[in-house]
């Protein structure tokens, strides 16, 4: 079954992915930090969409959809922007998550320092969501 990015049922089905690959767990052992993608609207987006994951030592504990109409309150250790069609390319293998981050085309808040000493779990995170069989917007 294809889950559509980037709607909750994908999201879940990723947290899942994230929480049963002993790969993953093994390499992200160490890590420690949230996240956030800010997707921006455009193309076949046609309002911004945020993702939050939880990531502690390997595991994914919490994953949602941030509600726009809610405010959340918690200020991520990471917050990767980029626009719908950037994300595509990366979760498709047209765009390297590390040349995506050097040329700007996502856009990290955060410390960069940290994010370099872990390129292998960024790596790794990457391959899981490249594993979901997704569709993307037209």
């Amino acid at each position: 079954m294809a889950y559509t990015f980037p709607d909750n049922a994908w999201l879940q089905k990723f947290k899942d992915k994230l929480n049963s690959d002993e790969y993953y767990a093994r390499i992200a052992r160490k890590w420690e930090g949230d996240i956030m993608f800010n997707i921006e609207s455009g193309g076949p987006l046609i309002a911004p969409v945020q993702l939050y994951f939880d990531l502690w030592h390997g595991a994914c504990r919490n994953a949602f959809v941030v509600d726009q109409e809610t405010p959340f309150d918690s200020k991520p250790a990471f917050i990767l922007n980029a626009s719908y069609d950037n994300f595509v390319r990366v979760l498709k293998g047209d765009l390297d998550p590390m040349q995506a981050m050097a040329t700007r085309k996502l856009r990290v808040q955060g410390s960069m320092t940290y994010m370099m000493r872990n390129i292998p779990v960024v790596l790794d995170f990457v391959r899981c969501a490249r594993e979901i069989d997704a569709t993307f917007l037209a």
